[in-house]
């Protein structure tokens, strides 16, 4: 698209009555450009077991001859298999799904947020939170980490006291910095916010790919009713595009999304593949420990090229330090292999995939810190 047909689009789109703080916004979106290797959005880039693949064909095959008629409204097989996974002595009252991750946080915005409330988060963290804030009418408070994307306990129960939020949003591990968040520093935010009554919701996304040692949210779970962990199919079970992220929480907190949540929001087909999916889970997994490897990889390379690797729980690695982290970006991009440019200043982010991956982007990272 041209600038000039940027510019009309742009013209066009302000011309509608849209709301004031949606004015000049822009959707969210990492490119989607044909490339060799995909690196850029965090996926697991290693395909679905072809034992999973046909459990699943199977589940929707069967699906589909009733979807004349609403799915499960309170898909309850469902819930009680995600509950199952988590463990904790969770069970299906604990339990809340929806078409990814990010409509569970839409959900929790609607619920606990909209005109007059406000959400604190710490950038840079997941882009999505300011702009499903601005989607639900919440004011977004960014609030403020450490030089090094670091946050104590004590800095952020200050922030949450000086702030007064009604929803905190800790994302852990931190995306795009991939560092995990201490168990001290929830514990720190929910008793700040216990004041204000506020809703923290811990973003554990990425959590299987975590390293060894790092304790879940989960486990500080009971007897904190405004405490939820929110978690995703998208990423170590490698089912992005199934579209389904969930939460774990009191029985309270999903009571009060069924206020918000849109009927029979969950398709018979979503649930079914997801049904099926979840009666493979030591399959689908067997990929972490290898995509874990590759992270591990990646962190050692580039240190071993003088660059600045951030401790990874996930499965990408945030690194720098570069005069002109774009012209990088670029230069990878030439040679087939496409990562992403996550707007802060000398860094860039990078996926692990497979091994062969892994090789295709250092290879064409040491060619063009060589040029």
């Amino acid at each position: 698209m041209t600038n000039q047909q940027e510019q009309a689009k742009t013209a066009a789109l302000e011309a509608l009555p849209l709301r004031d703080n949606l004015r000049g916004q822009s959707p969210y979106g990492a490119p989607q450009l044909e490339v060799t290797h995909l690196l850029n959005t965090n996926e697991n880039t290693h395909p679905v077991p072809q034992r999973v693949v046909d459990a699943i064909g199977k589940a929707v095959h069967s699906a589909a001859s009733s979807l004349n008629r609403y799915p499960d409204r309170e898909f309850t097989e469902l819930r009680q298999r995600l509950a199952a996974y988590l463990g904790h002595g969770l069970t299906e009252n604990n339990v809340w799904a929806a078409n990814g991750s990010n409509e569970v946080l839409q959900q929790v915005l609607q619920a606990f947020g909209g005109p007059g409330r406000t959400v604190l988060s710490f950038p840079p963290t997941y882009s999505m939170y300011p702009l499903l804030a601005s989607g639900t009418n919440t004011e977004y408070i960014s609030g403020v980490r450490a030089d090094d994307f670091t946050l104590t306990p004590e800095e952020a129960a200050r922030q949450v006291r000086d702030t007064a939020p009604d929803i905190v949003f800790l994302c852990s591990p931190n995306n795009p910095t991939g560092t995990a968040l201490g168990l001290d520093v929830v514990e720190a935010v929910y008793q700040a916010g216990e004041q204000f009554n506020a809703i923290v919701v811990v973003d554990e996304a990425y959590e299987e790919f975590s390293l060894s040692g790092t304790e879940s949210a989960l486990t500080l779970l009971d007897s904190r009713e405004r405490l939820i962990v929110s978690r995703t199919m998208s990423k170590a079970f490698a089912l992005a595009g199934a579209r389904l992220g969930y939460l774990a929480t009191s029985s309270q907190v999903t009571d009060a999304l069924r206020l918000v949540r849109l009927p029979y929001h969950l398709s018979s087909i979503t649930q079914a593949a997801a049904n099926a999916a979840l009666e493979h889970v030591d399959v689908l997994l067997a990929t972490v420990d290898e995509i874990k490897a590759q992270r591990d990889r990646i962190v050692s390379e580039l240190q071993e090229m003088g660059l600045k690797p951030a401790v990874s729980d996930s499965n990408f690695v945030f690194f720098g330090w570069f005069e002109d982290a774009h012209a990088v970006w670029q230069g990878l991009l030439d040679r087939g292999v496409l990562i992403r440019d996550v707007g802060i200043p000398h860094h860039l982010r990078v996926t692990a995939g497979t091994a062969e991956e892994t090789t295709a982007f250092l290879v064409a990272l040491r060619e063009v810190i060589s040029a």
